[in-house]
């Protein structure tokens, strides 16, 4: 239970931080999509540790495999199976942590809930398990090309540093032309030297990740409890570290009368549009059509190599200092995971859309 995301686009991700591999099956992928192994390992090595010196230094190829579901290139419309191995694990590295809480970790819930855990890398409750939802959001991603959908995001703010409002609709070249995935320069130098300081500290910063989608259709999503944003609000909060989700002007447009929040439309050469889009793409929980666009915060890192009192499983007071390799902030590798995830809802959604109202092709004909 708790492993399942989607409806008509399903995936399932298993496997632990320091366990043998990690991976997941997806279900309900259409027939005849053109996809590679090479094509799923773009998106993972973007995700992947030991990208430079702000993330974790932790050496794991992440090479996927894929499985079962794909014949001669093209998927067959059975499930597909993906396999990433655990080449770097170090489970020793978490010895003095096996009868010891980590603050702000899942260690303590995790116990009280199933009476045995895992605290090899915190396990199942390891970002490291995300890799999974990366292979599948890849082809997840493919999907919605055909469709003219495309997904940026990007890091924002670390910690009080924050970019200016960008416009124009950032490439993925531009994204990730610095390590934090900032696609302004000059914030990402600040951003850089926040993160450097922080880790020579032993301490971590959080911040905020924007995710925008161009080329929707209008009418994804469906009320009551299936709106669009509520479906992407829990993929957003469902990855580790996250404790915030807003979507168009989020809890700034509280500060707002209505009379200056409202998106007023126009009639933009025979098609309607909105002059604002306040509303982030997303009105009464369906998609009208414009840039769909929201923000999910990140916390730090909870490990830090910092002294910090806790507890034991009997509950005796001690001291526990973090060891092993670990993200001083997590957002420029969590890029690529905000993407997967709004593609796994947007494929997932505009299949259900498919069904339930106007009817089009997912796939081109041949």
């Amino acid at each position: 239970m708790g492993n399942v995301f989607g409806q008509l686009f399903r995936i399932t991700t298993w496997g632990e931080s320091h366990g043998g591999s990690i991976g997941g099956v997806i279900d309900g992928c259409p027939p005849g999509l053109e996809i590679s192994e090479e094509e799923i390992q773009v998106e993972l090595d973007r995700r992947r540790p030991g990208q430079s010196k702000i993330t974790t230094q932790r050496k794991e190829s992440d090479t996927v495999t894929i499985l079962s579901g794909v014949y001669q290139g093209k998927t067959l419309g059975t499930p597909i199976a993906l396999s990433i191995p655990n080449k770097d694990a170090r489970p020793s590295a978490y010895d003095t942590m096996r009868d010891t809480f980590r603050p702000s970790h899942a260690d303590f819930t995790y116990q009280q809930k199933y009476g045995i855990r895992n605290p090899d890398g915190g396990g199942r409750s390891s970002a490291r398990e995300t890799a999974a939802r990366v292979a599948a959001g890849a082809i997840a991603q493919k999907l919605l090309r055909t469709q003219g959908i495309e997904i940026r995001a990007y890091v924002e703010k670390v910690h009080t540093v924050s970019m200016p409002e960008m416009v124009d609709f950032p490439s993925r070249n531009l994204i990730d032309s610095t390590p934090v995935r900032c696609p302004d320069a000059k914030t990402a130098e600040a951003m850089i030297a926040t993160i450097e300081a922080a880790r020579k500290q032993g301490d971590s910063v959080g911040g905020i990740i924007r995710c925008r989608t161009q080329g929707l259709p209008t009418g994804l999503g469906s009320p009551v409890f299936d709106r669009l944003e509520a479906d992407l609000a829990k993929a957003m909060l469902s990855l580790p570290a996250t404790k915030g989700f807003e979507v168009g002007s989020g809890f700034a447009g509280t500060e707002l009368f209505g009379s200056e929040h409202n998106d007023l439309f126009e009639n933009r050469g025979g098609t309607i549009g909105t002059k604002t889009n306040r509303s982030g793409g997303v009105q009464g929980g369906i998609s009208n059509g414009e840039e769909l666009f929201f923000r999910t915060a990140f916390k730090p890192t909870a490990t830090i190599l910092q002294k910090q009192p806790t507890v034991t499983q009997s509950g005796e007071p001690t001291e526990l200092q973090g060891k092993g390799r670990h993200d001083p902030c997590v957002l420029p590798r969590a890029v690529p995971i905000v993407e997967s995830m709004t593609a796994l809802v947007l494929i997932d959604h505009l299949m259900r859309h498919h069904a339930q109202c106007k009817t089009f092709n997912l796939l081109p004909t041949s």
